[in-house]
């Protein structure tokens, strides 16, 4: 492998990685013109294993746009990042899958929101993000999210005392 190579392999891979973090940012913000403009233009998404939908990613958005009202803050941590870049030559590739682990904490809305201790919802589970290189980048072709485990506030919560 060159040493041009290689670069191309670095770039690639930081490029990756801020689309991942942009993807964590645009839901945990409620940016959902960002979250549209992650995917190639036949993009989609599939949260089916949590209970959501799977779509084309302009449906898919307007779906969490409704479901994430209840949760006014929202911290997704994307981690464990372990990407493939492919190509059959051993060049760069314009395809890539990165599968990485999520956890995502939540507070609902309602009383006592405001305050520290407050209701959470807490999920997990394992993202695999199909992706491109396209024109402006590289964009997500499809995300299928394999929700673990999660918590409720019904589920051993604590009030402050």
């Amino acid at each position: 492998m060159t040493q041009r190579t290689e670069l191309t392999g670095l770039l690639d891979r930081l490029a990756i990685d801020e689309l991942i973090t942009g993807y964590a940012r645009a839901v945990d913000d409620g940016d959902w013109p960002a979250y549209r403009a992650l995917f190639t233009p036949d993009g989609r998404a599939d949260y089916r294993s949590s209970g959501g939908i799977a779509g084309a990613a302009a449906e898919v958005s307007g779906w969490l746009e409704e479901k994430m009202r209840p949760f006014p803050v929202r911290q997704h941590l994307i981690v464990n990042r372990q990407v493939r870049i492919e190509s059959p030559d051993g060049s760069a590739g314009d395809n890539a899958v990165l599968r990485a682990d999520y956890i995502n904490p939540m507070r609902l809305d309602g009383p006592g929101a405001e305050q520290p201790g407050g209701p959470d919802f807490h999920t997990g589970g394992r993202y695999t993000f199909t992706l491109q290189r396209t024109d402006d980048g590289w964009r997500v072709r499809e995300i299928v999210a394999q929700e673990k485990w999660r918590r409720t506030p019904t589920e051993g919560h604590s009030q402050p005392g």
